[in-house]
């Protein structure tokens, strides 16, 4: 014999069905959501709570929780309440102020602020002014520079170029071109120790120095291939000598851009004939 007051039947429209579902089954839905939104679901097919529980594993307390608050609030019921958490203890004002202080000043003797001199300065915390820089975005340590070409051309000469990159004529081959120079030529004193098991490759601490080296290079953009060469000097004469080994490469049948910088050996008379 039943005995108690009867529990209210759980009725959804079907509207509420399709969220239900979407949260059931969704692979972004939050685990204990999309439970909630199974337990709402059984219960609305009319099954009791013991029932509910042993079906979808959980305790009879839970289905009747989870039953009682979808009657009263609804879809709306099944998500958390905003937890208060602890209380605020930097203000607006306070936010404000760093912010301010740290786009409008600089601390005496410095060159810009560090989170634990404006913490000093403010009376905040290092982390909270960690926190509050991060908010907005500032980083007062990173400096960057930009320059404006006075040349007139510069517009056409962009257009030209990155037209070459991005677009390559048939029947030709595009090359980017520059060099390192300055190369340390640096070897150890001794032969390296190769690599065995349990023993990684080893070599003395010191070391000598064979001179400098400049290296020579071009890249073709279409291939990927890289044509080297490595000379003692980077002056005009030896970079004359690198254009003849790309001559020597390069196919007979394609024409040959090179995009170069405006360094002034690629800019001698020799060079221009």
């Amino acid at each position: 014999m039943r005995t108690g007051r009867p529990k209210q039947p759980l009725i959804i429209t079907e509207e509420e069905r399709e969220r239900l579902e979407s949260l059931a089954h969704r692979a972004h839905s939050q685990a204990l959501l999309a439970r909630r939104a199974r337990v709402v679901l059984a219960c609305a097919e009319g099954m009791e709570n013991q029932i509910v529980a042993r079906k979808l594993r959980c305790s009879v307390g839970m289905v009747g929780k989870w039953r009682a608050r979808f009657l009263k609030g609804r879809l709306e019921a099944l998500y958390d309440e905003p937890r208060p958490g602890a209380p605020r203890t930097v203000s607006d004002a306070q936010v404000e102020q760093v912010v301010i202080q740290t786009l409008e000043s600089t601390p005496r003797g410095e060159t810009h602020w560090s989170t634990r001199g404006l913490a000093k300065a403010t009376g905040l915390s290092r982390m909270t002014i960690s926190r509050i820089w991060h908010a907005f975005g500032l980083q007062p340590h990173r400096t960057d520079t930009f320059k404006l070409s006075p040349d007139p051309q510069l517009i056409d000469k962009v257009r030209d170029i990155v037209g070459l990159y991005m677009n390559p004529p048939e029947h030709a081959s595009v090359l980017c071109v520059d060099e390192k120079s300055q190369i340390q030529a640096l070897d150890r004193t001794q032969p390296l120790l190769p690599l065995q098991p349990g023993q990684v490759e080893r070599g003395t601490h010191d070391y000598k120095r064979n001179g400098t080296t400049s290296l020579f290079a071009a890249l073709e953009l279409k291939t990927n291939q890289v044509i080297g060469q490595l000379h003692r000097r980077h002056r005009s004469l030896e970079f004359r000598k690198f254009l003849d080994t790309i001559e020597s490469q390069v196919p007979a049948g394609l024409e040959v851009h090179l995009i170069v910088d405006n360094y002034a050996t690629h800019k001698t008379t020799m060079i221009r004939k």
